[in-house]
C-alpha cells in the first residue's frame, strides 16, 4: 500500500527559469503581434527621418525651461482674458434654460434662412412698410422678445 502524503513541496522557480519563461512569453507576444510591431517601427522610423524624435528628445532634456516658457505664455493677459471669457460664457450658459437656448438657436437659424432669401432684394423699405409689418404676428413676437431682452439687459447693466 502507498504511503500517505504528509508534506507538500512547492516547486520554486530559479531566477534563470523565471528569466527564460519571460523570454518565451515575450517571443510569443512578438510573434502574435508582428504586423502591429512592424507598423510601430515604421512610424518611429518616419518620425526619426523628419526630426521629430530629436525635437522631442530636446524638449524632454529642456523640460524645465519649456515649462517655464509655457507658464509665462499662459499667464499673459490676452490668454488669461480668453480663459476668463470662456469661463464667463460657460457660467452664463449654465444659468440658461437648455430648452430656451434650443428654441433661441432654432429661431436664429430660421431667421438667418429667411433673411438670406431676401438678401439680394433691391426694394427699399419705407416707413409705411415698417408700420404694416408690425401687424405680422411673427415680426411682432420677435420685436416684443427683442424689447424685453433689451430691458433685461439694461437692468443688469445698471447693477
Amino acid at each position: 500500500m502507498a504511503e500517505p502524503i504528509t508534506s507538500i513541496r512547492k516547486k520554486e522557480e530559479t531566477s534563470e527559469e523565471s528569466a527564460q519563461q519571460k523570454l518565451t512569453d515575450l517571443q510569443r507576444l512578438l510573434a502574435d503581434n508582428e504586423e502591429a510591431l512592424n507598423s510601430i517601427v515604421h512610424m518611429i522610423g518616419e518620425l526619426n527621418d523628419m526630426g521629430a524624435l530629436e525635437a522631442a528628445s530636446s524638449i524632454l532634456q529642456a523640460k524645465e525651461q519649456v515649462a517655464g516658457i509655457a507658464l509665462h505664455q499662459v499667464s499673459r493677459e490676452p490668454v488669461t482674458n480668453v480663459i476668463n471669457h470662456f469661463l464667463n460664457a460657460a457660467g452664463a450658459l449654465a444659468k440658461t434654460d437648455p430648452d430656451m437656448m434650443k428654441k433661441l438657436a432654432g429661431s436664429l437659424t430660421a431667421g438667418m434662412a429667411e433673411a438670406n432669401e431676401h438678401l439680394h432684394s433691391s426694394k427699399p423699405v419705407g416707413m409705411i412698410d415698417l408700420l404694416k409689418v408690425l401687424k405680422d404676428p411673427d415680426i411682432n413676437r420677435a420685436i416684443r422678445f427683442g424689447l424685453h431682452f433689451l430691458k433685461g439687459m439694461g437692468k443688469e447693466l445698471q447693477e
